[in-house]
């Protein structure tokens, strides 16, 4: 088994894969940490569309990945930014999808939680905005879900300062039936989120999050943080109030963030979890026996796999995770609603499957060696 592999100049190198992938055992729930992996989804790729058209989506499929991570013990976060949540997938799609997997979370016993945005709108005064969070958060209500509150775009095109986001979180928190996680998404995410919390001053727009937060800590689970910055994110769990967790959604820093120091923790909310499971549930298993030497060893490896997946523009990570599902076999093509497939290179994703080969992330090698060779040569490099 060997593979040439395409550099960003063109020329090739020639890669050995691993023969034996990893074979994480299953095991029991998760005691030390909360962990919720956000899941993509599966396009239909017979389906005759456009990337301006509704998506196309693949439910089998799409709701097969949500097993396969039940099955290792990792929660599902639905509808979020890795199930491209406004870059493909609008709030019909997205709707859908809520109460396709929360139905299917009810039959297995699969712990979820659903993203709740705005965008069913494509702009809007704070009052606009705040009735199409309403909307949506009653429909994951309904579902049985967990509500997670998403940034929003409209909110952060509609606000003159913080003080419409206090008013819009805090009407929508007093209403929550069941305590809510609040997603904080940085603009290398999605950049029309900047100053979001009415604010390009991230300490103050931190400060705004806090008052939200300590205003209604019986109805705040948790808080998710995506702005790629460890020390950010320590100083902000250390001022939570208490019983208010922090769930990390650093995809570079997971690893240190997760097993924490001597004044806490994070629990996890991640888009890599999506190809990295069922390592990730077995490191989590050994954190809970009290091992950090033995978590961080197991993790600390994924995270160049992850940067790489991650790097600039951030927000085009979706491909990444979506090629090594069709990889590693959870999905028969590498298809994305939107035609997202297109935005990452060829180099790029060649060297995120030598990347993902190495850590053993591929149950059948001989498969994703196989899928790889098809895709260089549709792109004409010479086996």
């Amino acid at each position: 088994m060997t593979i040439r592999l395409p550099g960003v100049g063109g020329e090739l190198r020639t890669y050995v894969p691993r023969t034996e992938p990893l074979a994480p055992p299953a095991g029991a729930p998760f005691t030390s940490r909360t962990v919720f992996s956000a899941a993509h989804v599966v396009a239909d790729p017979y389906a005759d569309t456009t990337p301006d058209s509704p998506a196309a989506v693949d439910w089998d499929a799409t709701l097969a990945f949500r097993r396969h991570l039940w099955s290792h013990g990792l929660g599902v976060a639905e509808a979020m930014d890795t199930a491209q949540r406004g870059m493909g997938l609008d709030w019909a799609g997205a709707a859908e999808l809520i109460r396709r997997s929360a139905a299917e979370a009810k039959a297995v016993g699969g712990r979820i939680a659903c993203g709740v945005g705005t965008d069913q709108l494509a702009g809007g005064t704070p009052a606009e905005v705040r009735a199409a969070y309403e909307e949506q958060l009653a429909l994951v209500e309904e579902s049985g879900a967990q509500a997670i509150l998403m940034a929003s775009r409209a909110l952060a095109a509609a606000a003159s300062g913080p003080e419409d986001y206090l008013e819009v979180y805090g009407h929508l928190l007093r209403q929550a039936t069941e305590p809510v996680i609040l997603h904080w998404l940085g603009p290398m995410f999605d950049p029309a989120l900047a100053g979001y919390w009415g604010s390009s001053d991230l300490d103050a727009a931190t400060d705004t999050f806090l008052e939200v937060i300590a205003a209604h800590p019986d109805k705040v689970d948790g808080i998710k943080v995506s702005l790629l910055d460890a020390r950010r994110e320590v100083e902000l769990r250390r001022r939570l109030p208490r019983g208010v967790r922090c769930y990390t959604g650093d995809d570079f820093n997971y690893p240190e963030l997760i097993a924490g120091d001597e004044k806490g923790f994070s629990h996890a909310l991640l888009g890599i979890f999506d190809p990295l499971g069922p390592l990730a549930a077995q490191a989590v298993r050994v954190l809970d026996t009290g091992d950090v030497k033995g978590f961080r060893e197991l993790l600390d490896p994924t995270v160049g796999l992850s940067r790489h997946l991650f790097q600039p523009p951030t927000r085009f990570y979706k491909t990444g995770v979506v090629f090594l599902a069709w990889l590693a076999g959870h999905q028969d093509h590498f298809t994305m609603v939107g035609g997202l497939q297109s935005a990452r290179s060829l180099p790029h994703l060649a060297k995120a499957y030598e990347l993902a080969d190495g850590l053993g992330l591929f149950p059948k090698p001989e498969l994703a060696e196989a899928r790889m060779k098809t895709l260089l040569s549709l792109h004409g490099v010479s086996r």
